[in-house]
């Protein structure tokens, strides 16, 4: 357990004070393939009414994205992922009080998404697939997340794992960053996510968790999604009495959301600032006892 730095992210809006406690970041697939919830939220009426609803259980940001990125998908052309996000964002920008995280590697749907209210990029290829995504944050003065990804989506959890997760992940975000700055990105801008479940094993993302203070020194804020990724469903499904695939629907689901959970809080308490989760009303709750155990000034008086 480590306590964490106070950064200010600066948004067009707003200054986001990360650190004092921990901001959860909810999760909106426009997309009919997302590995967790693709199709679900396909429609511009059930994505807006998620979000508002995403809010009022207590996010602090909503990260809207419209290409699945999951193990094995192929991506899809700008003017269907802009097709998708254009009428979302058009009816959310006067709706919702929090900001909102555009989900892209493209530099012309960031630029977009800009333009129509979007006040951070979350870039999961870390500025490998589009670098010009760097030049878009520069220029607009939005922050910019560097996500950890090795090789693309297609192929990513098909080729080999490097042999110590926690130096390439350090090594991949060094030379985002190193884009970044080249393009005018300021350091204050910037948050690193060490990318789970994107080209690791099942034991590299553990790891990773347990790791998170070495990626502290970095000296960025980092932001950790978890949520209920496929290495928590493997180490659920190996105890028979546990795997979700053998209770009714209903009970797999909340099992996955107790294995979030768990991930959630470790995550905190290794010096997480920004969790990205699906379930949010759940994972507010659990960012709070554990922001409690990482600051005990914070719990209730008695």
């Amino acid at each position: 357990m480590i306590p964490r730095r106070k950064f200010r992210l600066k948004l067009r809006s707003r200054t986001l004070i990360l650190g004092p406690r921990t901001l959860v970041m909810g999760v909106l697939n426009v997309t009919p393939d997302s590995f967790s919830d693709g199709g679900n939220f396909l429609s511009q009426e059930k994505a807006v009414q998620h979000a508002l609803q995403m809010e009022r259980d207590g996010a602090d940001l909503i990260d809207i994205g419209a290409e699945s990125t999951r193990p094995g998908s192929l991506g899809v052309t700008a003017e269907e992922e802009w097709s998708r996000l254009a009428p979302v964002l058009a009816a959310l920008r006067t709706r919702l009080t929090i900001p909102i995280s555009i989900d892209t590697r493209k530099s012309e749907i960031a630029a977009k998404a800009i333009e129509s209210g979007a006040e951070i990029i979350n870039d999961v290829s870390g500025l490998n697939h589009d670098p010009r995504i760097a030049e878009i944050s520069a220029r607009a003065r939005v922050p910019l997340v560097l996500m950890h990804m090795r090789g693309d989506p297609q192929t990513m959890q098909q080729k080999s794992f490097a042999r110590d997760a926690v130096k390439d992940v350090i090594h991949g975000l060094r030379a985002s960053l190193l884009i970044a700055r080249k393009a005018g990105v300021h350091n204050s801008q910037i948050v690193l996510d060490p990318g789970i479940g994107f080209g690791k094993s099942y034991t590299q993302n553990y790891r990773l968790l347990a790791n998170l203070p070495q990626l502290a020194k970095l000296g960025f804020p980092l932001l950790v999604g978890t949520s209920r990724k496929g290495f928590i469903a493997k180490t659920l499904a190996d105890n028979a009495s546990l795997a979700p695939s053998s209770r009714p629907p209903t009970i797999a689901s909340e099992l996955k959301i107790w294995g979030t959970a768990a991930t959630v809080t470790a995550s905190i308490l290794h010096g997480a600032h920004i969790v990205r989760v699906h379930d949010v009303t759940q994972m507010a709750l659990v960012a709070r006892v554990a922001d409690c155990i990482l600051n005990p000034a914070q719990a209730p008086k008695n």
